[in-house]
């Protein structure tokens, strides 16, 4: 989206102000359909940060997470956390995992998140 939808930032900037991180929400972007719950970016970086810290061939990447990031206007990115690609009839990972994407990269999307039962 060369002008990011409006309604798509005004959501991610009620998520930055860290009111709430119960927002679920799936968008496609680059052909792949992401689905789950939105985070502020500092609650995922920590997030990130985190996982990379318990790894033994990733932890020095941690610092690059751990850093905070200070910036003016609204917001340029999502950063899904328990979140998933949607590929055929499962989700990928099946737990769900962290992924930044580009506001302007979103070419459709819809409140909620969407998952698959064998029932």
């Amino acid at each position: 989206m060369p002008n990011p939808d409006e309604l798509i930032v005004d959501i991610a900037a009620l998520v930055e102000s860290g009111r709430s991180s119960h927002m679920s929400l799936t968008v496609v972007t680059g052909g792949a359909v992401i689905t789950g719950r939105l985070a502020p970016e500092a609650l995922w970086r920590q997030r990130v940060s985190e996982v990379l810290t318990d790894s033994s061939d990733l932890g020095e990447f941690s610092a690059v997470f751990a850093t905070p990031v200070k910036k003016d206007g609204p917001p340029t990115h999502l950063h899904f956390h328990v979140a998933r690609i949607l590929q055929g009839t499962v989700g990928i990972p099946e737990t769900g995992g962290m992924y930044r994407v580009a506001i302007e990269d979103v070419s459709a999307w819809t409140v909620g998140d969407f998952s698959y039962s064998d029932h």
